[in-house]
């Protein structure tokens, strides 16, 4: 496993994602793979199928990351154009490619159905694109550099995600420790970012709670190696004790 720091980002493509139609599953899926391979994601884009709009989200996140892995938009529809805006992204072709091609044909041919222009069209990518093979239902993803493009249908997404998983390089896993808290995100903001301040080597979080009668905040320290995450852990724990020290002379209880 690398130490180096891995990123991504993950580019959803469609209009029905926008109107809210249809309900994302790719995202959260590939954030869990990630997260596990120790690939960080940075950022999550979502797109309508308009060509301008993907290319220029695509120049910028590859640019930026190490990977940036797509979903939607390669089917055998008009408004599948994912695979020419890829092309256009990076200044290739887009073209009927052979091996693709003769995938889906021969997988027509078994089903006795016609290959039509439309389904011709799920054999398009960008000149000089490896394959991502699909196992569900035949039609290829595609490869471009760091650009990764994948079906939006979830079962054809995820069974190509497991395909590229081992070509992928690994990142070194980020640790983490979750610590309750008692006070709100108030009481601890200045605090908690003294903590950080300190501890650059971490990632600190707080998430706020209300049971309904009061407020309080998960705190999750996230780190690289365990002797920092301890640190940035002692620290925190020092501040929520201290708070409640404090706390505990601003409001003495009954004298025994």
């Amino acid at each position: 496993m690398s130490q180096e720091i891995v990123t991504a980002a993950i580019l959803a493509i469609g209009d029905e994602l926008l109107s809210g139609r249809t309900k994302d599953k790719n995202i959260g899926h590939l954030a869990d793979i990630l997260l596990l391979a120790g690939i960080d994601l940075k950022e999550v884009r979502i797109v309508a199928d308009e060509e301008e709009a993907i290319v220029e989200a695509l120049n910028g996140l590859r640019a930026r990351y190490t990977y940036v892995f797509t979903s939607g938009g390669i089917g055998p529809t008009h408004d599948d154009i994912t695979a020419d805006a890829v092309s256009k992204a990076f200044g290739v072709p887009c073209e009927h490619d052979a091996e693709a091609m003769r995938l889906l044909g021969e997988m027509y041919a078994r089903r006795e159905m016609e290959f039509t222009e439309a389904r011709q069209r799920m054999a398009r990518m960008p000149k000089g694109a490896r394959h991502i093979a699909n196992p569900v239902s035949t039609a290829p993803g595609f490869i471009v550099e760091n650009v990764y493009v994948m079906a939006g249908v979830p079962q054809v997404f995820q069974a190509m995600v497991n395909n590229i998983l081992p070509e992928l390089t690994k990142g070194s896993v980020m640790l983490s420790r979750a610590l309750p808290c008692p006070y709100g995100e108030g009481d601890i903001g200045t605090l908690l970012g003294e903590v950080q301040k300190a501890h650059p080597q971490t990632s600190i979080g707080s998430y706020p709670k209300y049971d309904g009668q009061r407020f309080s905040t998960e705190l999750v320290v996230r780190a690289r190696d365990e002797q920092t995450l301890e640190a940035a852990t002692d620290a925190v724990l020092a501040m929520i004790a201290s708070l409640a020290k404090a706390r505990a002379e601003d409001h003495p209880g009954p004298e025994a």
